[in-house]
């Protein structure tokens, strides 16, 4: 699965969804885990109420089923939902490759439901029965 994270520096999770300048996407699995791409972002990015400039930072993450943040806005996080990213708020400060060796962790061991139906985004559900089944009920 992709994972997202907002970040300033590369290393950590430290970055408002809103004001990140750049934001480290990774793919992650129950063996390892590998960095796709850092997306820069230009502009003003401050906090100023203008939702314009999420556009660009929800379609580059878009393909990802969680994002971490050290914070995000009401609306920015709704935006982030709409499109079945799951998204983590950090309480400080916390290191990418930390955060990476957790998850494979979780993932190997027993996901929680909500990592499970995140592993699922962008797959589709099959509602296939054994006829055997069906003919049992």
């Amino acid at each position: 699965m992709k994972v997202a994270f907002a970040t300033q520096d590369m290393k950590r999770v430290d970055a408002h969804f809103g004001w990140a300048k750049q934001i480290a996407i990774y793919e992650v699995n129950e063996s390892g885990h590998e960095f796709l791409e850092a997306v820069q972002f230009d502009g003003e990015l401050a906090e100023d109420g203008n939702e314009d400039k999420l556009a660009p930072k929800l379609e580059a993450i878009k393909d990802c089923a969680i994002l971490y943040v050290a914070a995000i806005g009401g609306s920015g996080a709704a935006r982030v939902i709409a499109y079945k990213i799951h998204p983590i708020k950090v309480n400080e400060p916390e290191a990418i490759d930390d955060i990476l060796n957790k998850l494979q962790t979780v993932l190997r061991d027993a996901p929680p439901p909500w990592l499970r139906k995140a592993l699922r985004k962008g797959q589709d559900v099959s509602l296939d029965f054994d006829e055997e089944e069906l003919t049992h009920v």
